[in-house]
This record gives C-alpha cells, sequence and structure tokens, in this order.
C-alpha cells in the first residue's frame, strides 16, 4: 500500500524575519553576557565558603579524624542554614534552591543530625 506523499510547506514553520526590525539603528541593545570570576551575590560568596569548609571536613575525615570533620561538615551546613535563613532570596545565591524555610529547615536537619551521630557514636 503506497504512502500517500505529503506536500512540503511553502512557509517555514518559525518566520522569525517579520519579527526583525528593518535596520540596525532599531535593534534594542543587547546584554552580552560577561565572564565573571567572582560571585554576584552575597549568598553565592557564602555558598563558596560552606562548600570549601565541606571540603575541608571531608579531607579531615580521609586523615583518619573522621569525628572532627563530621563536626565541621555539620556545622557548616548549620551555618548555611542561619544564612539561608535570614538571607533574602535574590541575594542568597546557590543557598535558595526551594523556598526560604525548606531549605533552611533541611540545611540546619542534617547538620544537626551530622553533629549528633558524630558525638553520640562511642570510640571503638
Amino acid at each position: 500500500m503506497p504512502e500517500a506523499a505529503v506536500p512540503a510547506p511553502t512557509e517555514p514553520l518559525d518566520d522569525t524575519s517579520a519579527a526583525e526590525p528593518a535596520s540596525a539603528e532599531e535593534d534594542p541593545p543587547r546584554h552580552t553576557p560577561v565572564e565573571r570570576r567572582h560571585p554576584s551575590t552575597l549568598g553565592g560568596a557564602f555558598y563558596l565558603a560552606i562548600l570549601g569548609v565541606t571540603v575541608a571536613g571531608l579531607v579531615i575525615v580521609g586523615l583518619g579524624r573522621w569525628r572532627t570533620g563530621v563536626h565541621l561538615i555539620g556545622g557548616a551546613l548549620v551555618v548555611g542554614a542561619a544564612l539561608r535563613a535570614v538571607l533574602p532570596s535574590r541575594d542568597a545565591g546557590m543557598l535558595a534552591v526551594r523556598q526560604r524555610w525548606v531549605d533552611a529547615a533541611l540545611l540546619a536537619g542534617t547538620g544537626v543530625a551530622l553533629w549528633a551521630l558524630a558525638t553520640s557514636i562511642p570510640n571503638a
């Protein structure tokens, strides 16, 4: 059974030529992204600091002082929770993932849980 030939469209599906201005003088100014080597918000700087402390805690855990490293990671998460709770969403940077109090509660809960577990596990 032969298939019916579909005629090629006579007009492009996305006709952007009609939306383009007639001359270059009418072009609106376009924002060209500039590469940044620094965080654009205060929360972004705090996020990098918390990330650095967490990496330091992981290094300490790897060196054999696991309790100290986990305490450091838990403390960094609690500080992150406090910062997320007080910083407005527009300034929170990478600390803002969900709603403010959800982020703060999850960070604080995880930090307190890590701190409590590292404290409560007896030495072998």
